[in-house]
């Protein structure tokens, strides 16, 4: 494990061999769990089967702008570097983001302009580059966050996922990310299936959470409360329990009760989770409150909890 505070940019310039063998994942594609098999290799732009995730090679880019709304030390004062990718591998029916996610709004860029965004962005005073939704399209993250280095950026990479991964692939982002913000969504096989059309999850999700705690450590901060380098993990709150937080907690606290927890209750029944009858609901205070109780249980004291609206 790098040194806790260790700058991991650093060596960001010096990354050819991760994009060597990053690409060679995109044919077949093999870069998320799903492992489709689709040709998403630079060869096949033209016309090129979409894969699982429906996309092809270059980059599909919704939005890139600083952003004040992630936890404290990701936002800080001047906000985070937030680059949203198109697309996801997950089919989440209830997604706040299914504008980008499912219905893919969002323009192709290539790597060398995707590497221009991350500049800016640095110029512009971000703390960090916070690449959202990046699952699918490491091997293009990676190349393009080459390019940048190698011209200059100099602060801290944020991956920031649906923690559906897949190993191998994360294994080679060794070094290359500093903070790791992936969900943990379900610890139920059936509910993750039902709500998010992602067979295995449960144990995908562990595994890759344990590769990130592995590379990354606690969460570490500047003497500005700025994060530098570590693991938060998110969990949403579903109504009726559906999340499984409690077995999700208990596991975070095995493998350390010192990682950084953010507790989130935004949920609403967006996108098509209105019409399931048993999540198309708000959270209870209640059911919230079990929450707290929970965390003090499993003796996790990093972190936060949103509050619930209208409390």
């Amino acid at each position: 494990m790098t040194p806790a505070g260790f700058p991991l940019y650093l060596a960001k310039s010096d990354l050819s061999g991760a994009v060597v063998r990053l690409n060679t994942r995109l044919s077949p594609c093999v870069v998320c769990p799903r492992r489709c098999g689709a040709d998403r290799s630079r060869a096949a732009l033209s016309g090129a089967p979409k894969g699982a995730c429906r996309m092809g090679y270059l980059p599909m880019i919704a939005s890139w702008n600083l952003h004040h709304g992630e936890e404290p030390p990701i936002s800080g004062t001047r906000g985070s570097g937030t680059i949203f990718f198109s697309g996801c591998p997950l089919r989440c029916v209830f997604c706040q983001n299914f504008p980008i996610s499912q219905l893919l709004n969002g323009n192709e860029v290539t790597v060398e302009t995707l590497a221009g965004y991350m500049l800016e962005l640095q110029k512009r005073g971000a703390h960090n580059i916070n690449f959202v939704t990046p699952t699918h399209f490491v091997p293009q993250m990676i190349e393009a966050l080459s390019i940048a280095a190698g011209k200059g950026l100099g602060i801290p990479v944020v991956y920031n996922s649906s923690g559906y991964e897949d190993l191998e692939t994360l294994r080679l982002l060794e070094g290359v990310v500093d903070i790791y913000l992936p969900d943990m969504k379900y610890s139920d096989d059936e509910n993750a299936v039902k709500y998010t059309s992602a067979p295995g999850y449960v144990e995908i999700n562990r595994a890759a959470i344990r590769e990130m705690y592995r590379q990354v450590g606690d969460l570490v901060l500047d003497d500005q409360g700025i994060a530098r380098c570590g693991l938060i993990i998110r969990h949403l709150v579903l109504p009726g329990g559906f999340a499984g937080t409690r077995k999700t907690l208990e596991f975070i606290a095995g493998l350390s009760p010192a990682i950084t927890v953010s507790i989130m209750s935004q949920y609403f029944p967006a996108h098509r989770a209105h019409v399931i009858p048993e999540i198309s609901g708000k959270l209870g205070a209640e059911e919230y409150e079990e929450i707290t109780e929970m965390l003090e249980e499993f003796g996790l004291e990093n972190g936060w909890i949103q509050p619930l609206e209208g409390e």
